[in-house]
């Protein structure tokens, strides 16, 4: 992100409020000085004053070519100025003084489409994660420490992947290791590796996963199951970036950044004198928490689609989709074993279903639930439904917002309000940041 401001006391203050938010800014003091910055190197969005030393902040709009993403910032008798360059292309403009919560929201809208375009991928439309994919993205241009906690099966693997992906580092190994499935024994020599003859049997130098990460990330998975031995050893590396191969002399650096993950209350571990204190510091520099699914209604159907494409296509089968009783099932499905669940569900189904159309048996066998519909439910009471799962799901997604869960639908908003009111369906008040 760049930043044109020539007031040392306003640019100062825009750093240090989106620094705090995970955003890189680079500072540019005058229209020249921006022009000559941004010519070497694009940023995802430009925040400009519109008067500037030298120059305008139309010119430096101009000069830029106009397609770059560029929120102006303005005095009160800019105002008209402000929307001449947004009807020119600018995509928004503030007026001074200004609320720095709105000026965040802004650009999350503004940068959202072009993470989207860059990457492809989002962990979900659950608000739930989406938050947690703000505190990634945010933190992905930054070396801390992270600690992922959640119930087993919620992600967290997937979601130090995504926040390797989108650092510096990200054409640098990830290398992640399960704690709990190797043998306490050999869990020294898998992390910090060994040099020949430092047992029997070491007949070559091996390297451990902390110098095979190299600049990339280290990913320690279920991090509880460490022994007391192995705790204090992995406080050491984390303490002074540097640890030594079993049977070696020389310390070598870590270069790598350290994520760790776990399904186990640390807390209580603590208490009960099974797990490090001063480790869960080192590693919580940055804690976020993984939402279960049952958290993330918005998210189950999609999943379950993503994970039938991927399944259809490794098996040479394509069945068609969910029957609207297996959405239904899927919807109402509390999966305690979280995504895990829910994606061996989808497997063994299209592994074993018959016809064109996954049904609730399919996904849910131990049920013994039946795949036809319930006779008694007429169109309009069906149509009803699927109207009414429809809007749940829109409203779920934006956080309760009706003009925003409206455009989704493709309805107006006097026509969504008319439903929800029929329907009684009570509209979530969006989250406040």
């Amino acid at each position: 992100m760049a930043l044109v401001e020539d007031d040392p006391v306003m640019g100062q203050s825009i750093v240090d409020w989106l620094g705090v938010e995970g955003y890189q800014v680079r500072w540019f003091r005058s229209g020249a000085e921006a022009i000559r910055g941004l010519a070497r190197s694009v940023p995802d969005l430009l925040l400009c004053d519109i008067r500037l030393p030298d120059m305008t902040g139309e010119a430096v709009h101009t000069a830029t070519g106009g397609g770059l993403p560029t929120i102006f910032i303005t005095g009160h008798g800019d105002v008209a100025q402000a929307v001449r360059l947004m009807r020119a292309g600018a995509a928004d403009y503030i007026t001074k003084p200004f609320d720095i919560e709105g000026l965040l929201q802004r650009i999350e809208q503004l940068l959202a489409p072009r993470w989207a375009a860059t990457d492809g991928f989002a962990l979900g439309d659950a608000p739930a994660i989406r938050q947690v994919e703000r505190i990634l993205r945010r933190v992905a241009t930054i070396d801390s420490t992270v600690l992922l906690t959640g119930p087993s099966g919620s992600g967290k693997e997937v979601a130090a992947r995504f926040l390797h992906a989108q650092g510096s580092a990200a054409h640098a190994p990830f290398v992640a290791l399960n704690c709990a499935a190797v043998p306490s024994e050999l869990m020294e020599s898998e992390i910090f590796g060994y040099e020949r003859g430092a047992f029997s049997g070491a007949m070559h130098q091996h390297q451990g996963i902390a110098e095979r990460a190299g600049t990339g990330t280290l990913f320690l998975d279920e991090i509880a199951e460490l022994t007391p031995g192995l705790q204090a050893k992995l406080l050491r590396l984390l303490q002074e970036r540097s640890f030594r191969r079993v049977g070696g002399e020389r310390d070598l650096p870590l270069r790598a950044r350290v994520l760790a993950a776990t399904n186990a209350d640390l807390t209580a571990r603590m208490r009960e004198g099974r797990f490090r204190e001063d480790l869960f510091f080192r590693l919580s520099v940055i804690s976020i928490a993984m939402p279960p699914l049952c958290e993330r209604a918005a998210d189950k159907l999609p999943l379950a689609r993503r994970f039938l494409g991927e399944f259809g296509q490794r098996f040479g089968r394509t069945p068609r989709g969910f029957s609207t009783l297996a959405e239904d099932a899927l919807t109402n499905h509390d999966f305690p074993g979280n995504i895990r669940e829910l994606r061996n569900r989808v497997e063994r189904a299209v592994a074993l279903a018959d016809g064109e159309w996954i049904g609730p048996s399919d996904l849910f066998p131990e049920r013994n639930v039946s795949d036809a519909p319930p006779p008694s439910a007429s169109l309009a009471e069906a149509r009803d439904e699927a109207e009414r799962r429809a809007i749940l799901a829109a409203l779920e997604t934006t956080g309760g917002d009706i003009t925003q869960a409206a455009e989704r639908l493709g309805v107006s908003r006097s026509t969504l309000f008319d439903k929800v009111r029929r329907m009684n369906i009570r509209a979530a008040t969006p989250p406040s940041r």
